[in-house]
């Protein structure tokens, strides 16, 4: 079942009196539950396409659908309510609250959203990622894969039914990358969320289930349509 997909989407900028073209015309669609990762050099605007698709950055032209619905035809408010509640993110740079604990990050998004944490669903997910004795501490007291772990339960928190991850494992050496390139896959198929990682490491790409290759802002391959 189709969740998501855009059409024509093309993002620009100017830079001086010059202007960038970030995005061509990029038209894609994404099922529940698949594994999809874009990839490319630096400057091909893959985590351009990610904001976009997410809702996070407004396209130049083009549209973005979220089950059917127009995700830009929603006002600030409700964008914000409906990333809170149906999209997760996880980035490179981790992005937890300093001064909170590791748990207290973990339920942030569901606090955000006024609503009483499902303890026993927030229980498996800090079972399934491994991170029972790091809930009480601050995220400074964390190597870099306990906090991407606490990271990936956070964005979990409110149940999403798509997950943004943007160069998750990015600052982690190559073996706890791996780790976490593992859990997110594992989730992902145990919880029917739809993935869609941006990475310039092939390697990382070519354990999803598909490939999009972006280059200078257009589609020059997709796996599901081979050569574009």
């Amino acid at each position: 079942m189709q969740i998501l997909n855009c059409c024509d989407l093309s993002k620009t900028y100017a830079n001086g009196e010059n202007t960038v073209h970030a995005l061509r015309n990029i038209t894609a669609s994404f099922e529940q539950g698949e594994f999809c990762a874009v990839r490319g050099p630096s400057g091909s605007g893959k985590s351009t396409l990610l904001h976009i698709l997410s809702g996070l950055e407004y396209p130049t032209s083009g549209k973005v659908y979220y089950q059917g619905e127009d995700l830009f035809a929603y006002n600030d408010n409700q964008l914000s309510i409906l990333r809170r509640r149906r999209f997760g993110f996880v980035f490179q740079a981790y992005n937890l609250v300093q001064e909170l604990t590791a748990y207290e990050n973990i339920l942030l998004p569901v606090l955000l959203d006024k609503r009483n944490p499902d303890e026993k669903y927030i229980a498996m997910l800090i079972e399934l990622l491994g991170i029972e004795d790091r809930l009480h501490h601050l995220p400074n007291a964390l190597s870099g894969g306990q906090q991407q772990r606490i990271a990936i339960a956070r964005a979990l928190a409110n149940r999403p039914s798509i997950l943004f991850a943007d160069e998750p494992t990015g600052n982690l050496d190559g073996t706890t990358g791996k780790e976490v390139l593992s859990l997110l896959k594992y989730v992902g198929k145990e919880m029917g969320v739809t993935l869609i990682l941006v990475t310039h490491d092939l390697n990382i790409a070519e354990q999803a289930e598909r490939i999009i290759t972006l280059e200078d802002g257009s589609i020059t391959f997709d796996s599901c349509r081979q050569e574009v």
